[in-house]
């Protein structure tokens, strides 16, 4: 699935948690570079010394031009480490990776990689939080990548979840390795690809879809953006969500979030089914992790470590 400039902790069977951070440059299953930063459990008090597999990870997956190190991530970092182990990197053609960004479609596999390397560090419980972009990517990594105990693999190991059509090389390959999520959280991601329906998601097109955006893109907002169009389309979240079961799954999002109207939240929380996943409106919120402040990040931790396992 993917490798790290350095592995798990030498010296024991049983691999303990430490207070010391780690950096390493995992390689995705298409070969991408992706720099990455593990940060472990804060809680307590003094060097914590318990197996490293009896406490939870969280994995962040940042917006559309964020980076590892952008001040909300690192925010998000620090609250989530008062109740778990971190990691957060950063998305193809962001910050320090390698690659162009693909805005949503193979940013799947640097997620998987980075979980896949949280489970290489020990821990059995991974959870997956997702911002924007990031958001989306979390919703179809759950639907692809599944911990393969219900059985439901064809000959070829893919997911019969998913039609195999759907499903790249890469992603059928990660099925059985450790890469998926044990709950998902989805904060501000659209429902849906294309939308225009925002003067802010129009003027991302343009980045996006535009020669004159795409260097705005890359000398404005530090990101380096693919020339190539979608081909297959991506599974979209609305139809991802109805496959993240039995994982748990929680949405959020801002009523005044002024790139996605509240349509989108509800309209993947009704393909989710009954009881398929929570849905938190927050009061006063805009977009994403910029907009998340510590409260809500504290109870989005609190609820990442507390929901059982599927």
């Amino acid at each position: 699935m993917s490798s790290a400039s350095e592995g798990p902790i030498r010296g024991s069977s049983v691999p303990l948690l430490t207070r010391v951070p780690r950096f390493a440059t995992l390689l995705t299953d298409d070969g991408v570079p992706v720099e990455a930063v593990y940060e472990p459990c804060t809680a307590g008090s003094g060097a914590r010394t318990e197996p490293v597999a009896e406490v939870p990870a969280i994995v962040v997956a940042h917006g559309f031009t964020g980076s590892a190190d952008r001040p909300a991530v690192r925010r998000a970092a620090r609250v989530f480490s008062q109740r778990a182990a971190v990691i957060t990197f950063s998305f193809r053609g962001h910050g320090r990776s390698g690659g162009r960004s693909t805005v949503g479609d193979r940013e799947v596999l640097d997620l998987a990689a980075a979980v896949t390397w949280a489970r290489t560090l020990g821990h059995s419980r991974v959870v997956t939080v997702g911002f924007s972009m990031g958001g989306s990517v979390v919703l179809r990594h759950g639907a692809l990548y599944t911990d393969g105990s219900e059985g439901d693999f064809d000959a070829r190991g893919a997911s019969v979840r998913v039609p195999v059509r759907e499903r790249r090389a890469e992603e059928r390959s990660g099925a059985h390795s450790g890469a998926h999520a044990d709950a998902v959280v989805s904060v501000s991601s659209p429902a849906r690809w294309y939308y225009r329906g925002t003067a802010p998601m129009r003027r991302l097109h343009w980045v996006v879809t535009r020669p004159s955006g795409r260097l705005v893109g890359r000398y404005g907002f530090r990101t380096r953006i693919a020339t190539d169009d979608w081909d297959p389309v991506p599974l979209s979240p609305v139809a991802a969500v109805p496959l993240i079961a039995p994982a748990p799954l929680l949405l959020v999002h801002g009523d005044r979030d002024p790139y996605f109207p509240l349509d989108h939240p509800r309209m993947l929380a009704g393909a989710a089914g009954p009881g398929g996943a929570e849905l938190w409106l927050e009061r006063g919120m805009g977009h994403a992790e910029n907009a998340a402040d510590e409260a809500l990040l504290s109870r989005i931790a609190a609820w990442a470590t507390a929901a059982p396992p599927a």
